[in-house]
């Protein structure tokens, strides 16, 4: 089995936004909080602020997490950096908490796998994120990802040399194609998808079986109960996406443990 093949196929638990459950999203606290939770990866969000720097933020706009209206493609960094995050419980933190930029991000997690999810449909934004990856040498450690076809394709005609999810286009081929057909027209590594998407089900071991057949992760989110997450992982899920990893790690220590022969 070659060295891609154990990464590709290694069980992750990821820190959806961090331990977002108990700490404000796409912060670096959350992020810390999620690998000592037992997390072995994260998963974050970018966008591109007004003067090129990429920041880690899964919303355009800071109404929701810093109580401000300002679009981040609308202001400069400086900007950015003076919102004061929180949000629902996180209310009494409020001022603890600050936007990171994804290579403050790198370089303070520099030995942890990551999902990174590019927000804008703007594929202006692609080789300036490439460059960003490259710079820190984590191509062999990020999984870059988006919901907009476009710019995932964007991403792989530009040569990344990392790995990329399927766009949404690809996840619905493979749902509803044969293996045979749809492999001509998979590109990525990696399938991360929810239980369900518009009352179509994700999760079936016949799906999850032709993932791994064709090579692919299968990485759920968000899921926050052990009891699904054992179930996805029992199906052969390779990675599971929570909100509050601390309480899906005790699954992950059981599966490693099964797996060598411990227990």
């Amino acid at each position: 089995m070659s060295v891609k093949t154990i990464i590709d196929h290694e069980l992750r638990l990821y820190g959806h936004r961090g331990a977002s459950a108990r700490l404000p999203e796409n912060t670096l606290p959350a992020f810390s909080a999620a690998l000592e939770d037992g997390a072995n990866a994260l998963e974050l969000d970018v966008h591109r602020t007004a003067d090129g720097h990429f920041v880690v933020a899964h919303d355009p706009d800071g109404r929701r997490t810093a109580g401000v209206s300002e679009e981040i493609r609308s202001i400069t960094l400086d900007q950015v950096r003076t919102w004061r995050l929180s949000s629902g419980s996180h209310q009494s933190k409020t001022g603890d908490f600050t936007v990171p930029t994804l290579e403050e991000t790198l370089e303070s997690f520099p030995n942890t796998p990551m999902s990174i999810d590019l927000k804008p449909d703007d594929v202006s934004a692609v080789p300036p994120l490439l460059e960003v990856v490259a710079r820190h040498s984590a191509a062999d450690r990020v999984t870059l990802a988006s919901f907009n076809d476009r710019v995932v394709r964007r991403i792989r005609r530009l040569g990344y040399a990392g790995r990329t999810s399927l766009s949404k286009l690809e996840v619905g081929l493979l749902r509803f194609l044969p293996s045979a057909i749809v492999r001509r027209f998979i590109s990525g590594d990696s399938a991360n998808i929810p239980v369900e998407h518009h009352g179509i089900r994700l999760d079936g071991r016949r799906f999850i079986a032709q993932c791994r057949a064709l090579g692919l992760r299968v990485d759920y989110w968000v899921v926050d109960d052990p009891r699904e997450a054992q179930r996805l992982l029992a199906a052969g899920a390779t990675g599971i996406m929570s909100d509050d990893p601390a309480r899906i790690a005790p699954i992950f220590r059981q599966k490693a443990a099964e797996r060598d022969g411990s227990i």
